[in-house]
């Protein structure tokens, strides 16, 4: 141990953990090993650097908390949250787009048909659609879980004051598979500017706008869940996202609705758009 150097140094780090030959966990530690020693020996890393990283990455622990989760903005804003999404992918099925720093996996349950937006200003949206299976066969009693920013860019969970469940909801799909509700249609927001991730952005000269989107996270019995996003033809930070979520496969068309339109199912409030968006998840395993 004492012999080893600069370039010794990585294979006397991976042999000093005993992790089960073959095993996932073997592969992914010394993988990360190696590229993490390797990128520190390619930039001539100083000590000053070193220090600077690791207390960027104190600083995302400290600001995080339950409601708002720094790391994985973090990782949104380099597009590894995005890459990941895009490796795990399955055929067939919808697209995976970014979770987001600010999901809660309690929220209220949703009657079909009812309203999310609870009063807020803004366009009233129908979003409306089918869970289906790869073969387009309908998956009744899937629930779509959703979540969103209002008609001013702003999620209710970082208002002081406000009910942290707001513009949340779960809703479970009909026996035809249907989903539908209506809500305010959100505007496009920047992503927290105060953190360290907010310092990363301004020292890189980037911009912090999202596109305007709706969260889903989709499941249903022996399915694999989806978690992914909705966004709008023609809207803002379409083409240039700061998360990189978009893809053209998630990109919804609004519609007015006409004054005298009816619908096949009934709805809590009248929309003034709408959206369609078909969800198809792929079989477990």
């Amino acid at each position: 141990m004492a012999q080893i150097n600069q370039f010794t140094i990585t294979e006397a780090v991976k042999e000093s953990f005993q992790t089960e030959e073959g095993s996932r966990f073997k592969f992914l530690l010394e993988t990360f090993i190696d590229h993490l020693h390797d990128y520190t020996r390619e930039v001539n890393m100083t000590h000053e650097e070193w220090m600077g990283m690791l207390m960027f990455l104190y600083d995302c622990g400290k600001i995080s908390t339950p409601e708002r989760h720094e790391f994985i903005l973090l990782s949104d804003v380099v597009g590894l949250s995005a890459l990941v999404d895009m490796i795990n992918t399955r055929g067939g099925a919808t697209e995976g787009s970014n979770l987001g720093p600010f999901y809660l996996d309690d929220a209220p349950e949703l009657d079909l048909g009812g309203d999310l937006a609870r009063g807020r200003d803004g366009t009233t949206l129908l979003v409306h659609g089918i869970v289906r299976d790869t073969l387009g066969n309908p998956l009744p009693g899937a629930v779509v879980d959703t979540w969103q920013a209002d008609g001013s860019g702003t999620y209710p969970i970082q208002e002081h004051g406000q009910d942290k469940y707001d513009l949340r909801g779960k809703i479970t799909a009909d026996a035809e598979g249907r989903y539908y509700y209506t809500t305010v249609l959100p505007k496009p927001y920047t992503v927290p500017y105060d953190g360290p991730v907010g310092r990363l952005l301004r020292a890189g000269n980037r911009h912090a706008w999202r596109a305007a989107h709706l969260h889903f996270i989709v499941r249903a019995e022996k399915m694999r869940a989806i978690t992914t996003e909705l966004f709008f033809e023609n809207t803002e930070y379409i083409d240039n996202d700061a998360v990189f979520g978009v893809r053209k496969s998630l990109i919804a068309k609004l519609e007015p609705v006409k004054k005298f339109e009816e619908f096949p199912f009934a709805l809590e409030k009248r929309p003034d758009a709408k959206c369609r968006f078909d969800f198809v998840l792929a079989p477990e395993g």
